[in-house]
């Protein structure tokens, strides 16, 4: 959390670069308490950072904005794709009727589960989750997807893989963002065990390693190398222990109020800028 919260926060602060130079100068036009308006000359040294910082700016706002749409186009076109081939090979099952006309069987027999969101969203789980998973193992799949699909987990992680495409390539790290998408299956894993269980759930993400997971999708499957290593992560954080000797509720507070100070330091910073009225 507390790297995320870091993330936006140096996001913003770039953002807000161009503003904080724009209104250090304003503050020293005419009819303020500035006095004369300076020249951007060799002498205003103080002055030499403003074109910079609109350089920045503009430069991270492009980024962003060319990075979201990029990113945006490409995950709704996999997700359109894929609905369309689920939608086309799916089976008929009984129990496609438990998620009110939204979850598809297909005709597999590796167990894998997943989500497709969006607006025509979808829980997609193959023949063979169903015949080798008990009833509190199947719920807890199914709440994990659910899970997924009501809190918009999506966006959450959308968000983030924009942020780490603006960036150049010497200042990514894939293992940051997939700390993000580790975090979001925790918080549907921490669903599922509200619904079943902590056994159930443990159980369901060690059936569902190694099962294929698309592009743009979400869900207790996952395959590569280190969905192993994911799943043993996911299970111990199941029940949610004490941090650092602090009880649970303590310390998600606490990383809470640290989180929201260091998102609202860029903001606070160009407030402080803010040309102040002397009577």
């Amino acid at each position: 959390m507390l790297w995320q919260s870091s993330a936006v926060a140096a996001v913003l602060a770039a953002l807000l670069a161009a503003p904080a130079a724009v209104l250090s100068i304003v503050e020293a036009t005419p009819g303020t308490p500035g006095g004369a308006r300076p020249d951007l000359t060799p002498e205003n040294v103080a002055l030499w950072p403003a074109p910079v910082a609109t350089l920045i700016t503009g430069v991270v706002a492009a980024r962003l904005l060319f990075s979201g749409d990029r990113v945006g186009r490409r995950l709704r076109a996999a997700r359109r794709r894929h609905r369309d081939l689920v939608d086309l090979l799916a089976v008929d099952d009984i129990r496609d009727a438990a998620d009110d006309g939204r979850m598809r069987v297909l005709e597999h027999s590796t167990p894998t589960a997943y989500c497709v969101p969006g607006l025509a969203r979808r829980v997609v789980v193959t023949r063979g989750t169903l015949d080798s998973l008990g009833p509190d193992e199947l719920t807890a799949v199914l709440s994990h997807e659910r899970a997924h699909l009501t809190a918009r987990h999506d966006l959450v992680l959308e968000f983030f893989t924009v942020m780490h495409e603006a960036v150049p390539r010497f200042m990514r790290s894939v293992q940051a963002l997939h700390s993000v998408t580790l975090l979001i299956e925790v918080l549907a894993d921490r669903a599922a065990v509200r619904s079943v269980g902590v056994v159930a759930t443990a159980r369901a993400i060690v059936a569902m390693v190694g099962g294929p997971r698309p592009e743009g999708a979400l869900g207790m499957s996952g395959s590569g190398p280190a969905s192993v290593s994911d799943a043993r992560l996911r299970i111990e954080l199941l029940e949610g222990g004490r941090v650092i000797g602090l009880p649970n509720a303590v310390a998600s507070g606490l990383m809470y109020a640290a989180s929201g100070l260091l998102v609202a330091a860029p903001v606070a910073l160009l407030l402080a800028a803010l040309p102040t009225t002397q009577h």
